[in-house]
């Protein structure tokens, strides 16, 4: 798909106030949905690829025994629901502009409403991250250029 459809979509999202548009050519598809006040996301879905032989099993092991050990050390800090900023998109998390780049935030930081915390690359776009509370970061719970999941806790903000 044309990435000039695509900004072309979006700009007809902003201006609509439309919450969420999918437009399906043939294979491909493009769905831009807005939150809030959450930056304007869009997803974009290549055609299905034929499907792979047996994947080796022991490749997803370690994955899944490092998932297993992952929740019990969560628990011992266990952060108030309330004072997570959660990821709001699969993606690859940049804790600065550039790498090299001095953080947005380090623990110990204080931040306003609004202001940027990170970003997420998703389909080769930088999507900007910005606090959705007041307070002083406690935690940074990911690594700058590690993968991040929907919903997967990014920061702790007291």
């Amino acid at each position: 798909m044309d990435i000039r459809k695509v900004k072309k979509l979006i700009e007809l999202l902003e201006e609509s106030g439309v919450a969420e548009i999918e437009i399906k050519e043939g294979e491909e598809s493009v769905r831009i949905s807005r939150h809030g006040a959450a930056p304007v996301t869009t997803y974009i879905q290549a055609p299905p690829m034929a499907p792979a032989a047996q994947a080796p099993a022991p490749a997803a092991a370690p994955l899944a025994a490092a998932r297993a050990t992952a929740p019990a050390e969560e628990a011992d800090a266990a952060p108030r629901a309330d004072a997570t900023v959660t990821a709001p998109m699969v993606g690859t998390f940049y804790s600065s502009p550039a790498p090299g780049a001095k953080a947005f935030v380090e623990i110990g930081t204080e931040v306003k409403v609004g202001q940027t915390l990170c970003i997420i690359e998703a389909m080769k776009m930088m999507n900007q991250i910005e606090s959705d509370k007041a307070g002083k970061v406690a935690s940074v719970l990911v690594k700058s250029g590690d993968p991040v999941e929907f919903g997967q806790p990014l920061f702790v903000i007291e």
